[in-house]
């Protein structure tokens, strides 16, 4: 299997050119979904005993399987939370694959492991973070979040008052999903403060202060949003990061969409109070152009994680001798194996200078503005709410959440865009809305207009 023949030199230069057309088409066909049976009965058997060829293999991805799926880097794929991974960013995301290294120890990945921490040194510097924060790359958001409430909980546990207690998490109502999934898998509850805004701190406080003895007893951290994914929301993280202190809780700030806005120029200003956090998320394949999957958790304490996360076992003795000393990122989140899957941010980031990131991020939230403007003017459409960070949310007069729906299935069955409604609390009622999140900066003011008219 591991000959090289010409066969697979000729692969690997279909694979290149394929690669090298796909970076320099920034504009790439907007795929859409087939049922399973569509698939199989387009392509046939593909895993068999013999093999079907490489060539086969290939042609049946370009020609039927791509098409299937939505480029997460189109400029009118404006749903949930897209992306926009630099060339550079992908170009070496090929190198790191090639490139075979294990991520989890020095011993083994410290080349590839001091990259990645060169270009985590600057996620720190953009959060202001104390001297000794640090952090490590993951696989996104939800892995970071458990990450972090893993060690906020066993931090909590150091009591002994602890050691079999049931723990407690509060945040909003309006935070993301992951925060929810992953108290199921620590075994904490959650406790929700009722807001789609932000969370404010005397919001936290009358929670906290609602609490019984026990529940009291058994909160342990308190999570804030960075940016929530609907609607680009920001919490009081200056005051909340007070009242987490008053009351010692680990205060946890999930930024994995909005933390990309720590480099902007124009709206770091927002986020106040978030270097005083214990624990932070970002997801650099969200808004600081990485590919699928990185994200990142950053910690005050690192010493904190390593005590949680740690693993052992007779066969990684060998990791703790003197010649195998260095950064270890296994030991500062949940994953034992991993890629360095820092290293394609850091490429770019080399490549590029912080500089451009900073102009990248600002031109995702120029776009939401410049959509607002649009919005304002447009007969049709109407602005829920003022933009924030790069999120827009708006309404098409008139429209029930059916019309939002065939609307968003209209336009991409016909390969146009990828808009999708959402939900959000008008006036103490769920309304059914459209939202637009920009990220890519190829994105331009045409692109918006016209999925604005097909509302008409």
């Amino acid at each position: 299997m591991h000959k090289v023949d010409f066969d697979m030199v000729e692969m690997t230069l279909d694979v290149m050119k394929y690669a090298i057309g796909r970076i320099t088409h920034p504009a790439p066909e907007l795929g859409k979904p087939k049922r399973e049976v569509e698939l199989k009965a387009l392509v046939g058997d593909t895993v068999t005993p013999e093999g079907i060829g490489g060539e086969k293999a290939f042609q049946l991805f370009k020609d039927v399987l791509i098409k299937a799926t939505v480029p997460i880097d189109h400029p009118r794929h404006l749903a949930f939370v897209p992306a926009s991974p630099t060339r550079a960013a992908v170009m070496f995301d090929l190198v790191t694959s090639a490139s075979s290294i294990h991520g989890a120890y020095w011993m083994e990945g410290a080349g590839g492991i001091f990259c990645e921490n060169e270009a985590m040194k600057w996620l720190v510097s953009l959060t202001g973070m104390p001297s000794g924060s640090f952090g490590v790359f993951t696989s996104g958001g939800t892995a970071a979040n458990l990450s972090a409430m893993v060690t906020a909980r066993e931090n909590w546990r150091k009591n002994p008052m602890n050691e079999n207690r049931k723990g407690l998490i509060i945040t909003s109502s309006g935070a993301h999903s992951s925060v929810k999934s992953m108290a199921k898998v620590i075994d904490c509850d959650v406790l929700l403060v009722e807001t789609e805004d932000r969370l404010t701190a005397a919001a936290l406080r009358n929670k906290i202060e609602g609490l019984g003895k026990q529940e009291r007893e058994r909160l342990f951290a308190v999570v804030g949003t960075g940016g929530t994914t609907n609607a680009g929301i920001i919490d009081d993280l200056n005051g909340i990061a007070e009242t987490c202190e008053a009351h010692k809780l680990w205060f946890h700030v999930d930024a994995a969409y909005g933390g990309g806005a720590l480099a902007s120029k124009t709206v770091r200003h927002l986020f106040k109070g978030i270097e005083r956090a214990d624990s932070i998320t970002i997801d650099p394949h969200k808004w600081l152009f990485s590919p699928y999957d990185c994200g990142a958790i950053l910690y005050k304490n690192p010493d904190l994680a390593k005590e949680a996360h740690s693993q052992e076992g007779s066969y990684l003795d060998i990791f703790k001798d003197e010649g195998a000393v260095g950064f270890n990122p296994s030991d500062y989140q949940i994953q034992l194996t991993r890629r360095v899957r820092g290293l394609p941010l850091w490429f770019s980031l080399a490549m590029h200078g912080t500089d451009k990131y900073s102009w990248a991020v600002d031109q995702g939230i120029a776009l939401a503005n410049s959509a607002a403007s649009i919005i304002q003017d447009h007969p049709c459409v109407e602005l829920v709410r003022e933009p924030s960070l790069s999120c827009v949310l708006f309404r098409r007069k008139g429209w029930s959440p059916e019309e939002y729906t065939n609307w968003t299935y209209k336009n991409h069955r016909e390969g146009f865009a990828l808009v999708t409604p959402t939900k959000y609390k008008n006036e103490g009622v769920y309304e059914t809305v459209a939202r637009f999140c920009f990220i890519n900066p190829d994105t331009t003011e045409k692109d918006i207009e016209m999925i604005l008219d097909s509302m008409k």
